[in-house]
């Protein structure tokens, strides 16, 4: 539960919330930060579409060798690349129509990565409405780890079981992470919540046929599962270390913790320290409490808006986490085994 009594009094009456969000939202919005980025994003595509054909172009070339399992792992670059791109379609960061932007998520996403664009921007949206909150929050429901001690205290079957060293499966969990979200996808098609379900589930199934046929064509049945086994492994990787180090390790939210939108956002999330590079391999998502505060914020512009959002939350006494990449990681372990604490003394 977030201590609320950190922030200002005046900050926490009802008739002053909402108003920091806004205040801070105008001040955004006449440094010119929310506008579009077309010529960035021209160049990030362009580079990343470069990145996906040419390791696909490598796998070709190379044919029946074992150097293909170093082209799974740029391969698997390349999909979590792509994938960061399809996150900022969602967000309508690179296209201001909505329909194409969901033409380009569907293309991106379900033919290029295999991954339902429908499902993830569901999925997605309602996390950044209540990020890390136990009962609305689809990211930290304790589908197989636990992330609090009252999600330890209710666990059972698989859940329990893995809860207890949880810290220690966290990584080999994430070679599983690519394939759990090709089955989600596909799961997903069976929701008559879902939007243009056919026309997604066509794609799906064209990437798996185009992928695993590309494989089996070019590789004997060892060589292809074992690329599949590489490449599917450290994709899930990949996105796993981007994504874990935002919200992990922070405070979990209950419907007991009435905050307003500012500070929901902010004590909830984390940024990440790094330069250039960092920006690039994270997409952007380094940046997590700018991206939480501003979604629709090109990801070339977060790195503009931080000092701004860190000198106000400053102003207000709001906390504004900030670690280093593998800080993050390590915080994120540390809870992971303090919140399966529960499990293993009751073992």
């Amino acid at each position: 539960m977030v201590d609320t009594s950190l922030t200002p009094a005046s900050a926490r009456r009802d008739g002053d919330r909402g108003s920091d969000f806004a205040r801070l939202s105008r001040r955004i919005a006449e440094e010119g930060l929310l506008d579009r980025r077309p010529g960035y994003y021209a160049v990030r595509i362009g580079l990343v579409a470069a990145l996906f054909a040419g390791s696909w172009a490598l796998f070709a070339a190379l044919g029946d060798s074992w150097w293909q399992i170093p082209v799974a792992v740029l391969l698997a670059v390349a999909f979590a690349q792509v994938t960061l791109l399809a996150h900022d379609l969602a967000h309508g960061q690179i296209a201001r129509s909505r329909r194409t932007s969901r033409i380009a998520g569907l293309l991106v996403g379900n033919l290029g990565v295999g991954l339902s664009y429908g499902w993830w921007m569901d999925k997605h949206t309602r996390h950044h409405a209540n990020p890390n909150h136990e009962e609305h929050d689809p990211d930290v429901a304790p589908d197989l780890l636990i992330w609090s001690e009252r999600q330890a205290a209710t666990a059972g079957g698989i859940s329990r079981f893995i809860g207890r060293w949880q810290a220690f499966l966290f990584f080999p969990l994430l070679t599983l992470e690519g394939v759990n979200l090709k089955v989600s996808s596909f799961r997903a098609l069976r929701r008559p919540s879902l939007k243009n379900r056919r026309i997604e589930g066509l794609l799906l199934g064209g990437h798996v046929a185009a992928y695993l046929g590309a494989l089996f064509l070019v590789l004997p049945p060892g060589k292809a599962l074992v690329f599949l086994a590489v490449h599917q492994a450290c994709y899930g990787i990949y996105l796993g270390c981007t994504f874990a180090p935002n919200h992990k390790g922070m405070p979990v939210l209950t419907a007991q913790d009435k905050l307003d939108f500012l500070r929901r956002q902010v004590l909830t999330s984390r940024n990440v320290r790094g330069g250039w590079l960092t920006d690039i391999a994270l997409g952007g998502l380094n940046l997590q409490i700018e991206h939480h505060l501003f979604p629709s914020m090109p990801s070339a512009n977060l790195r503009r808006a931080r000092p701004i959002v860190r000198a106000y939350c400053s102003s207000l006494g709001v906390e504004y986490a900030e670690c280093g990449l593998i800080e993050s990681w390590g915080v994120a372990l540390r809870h992971l085994h303090e919140v399966g604490r529960p499990l293993r003394v009751g073992t």
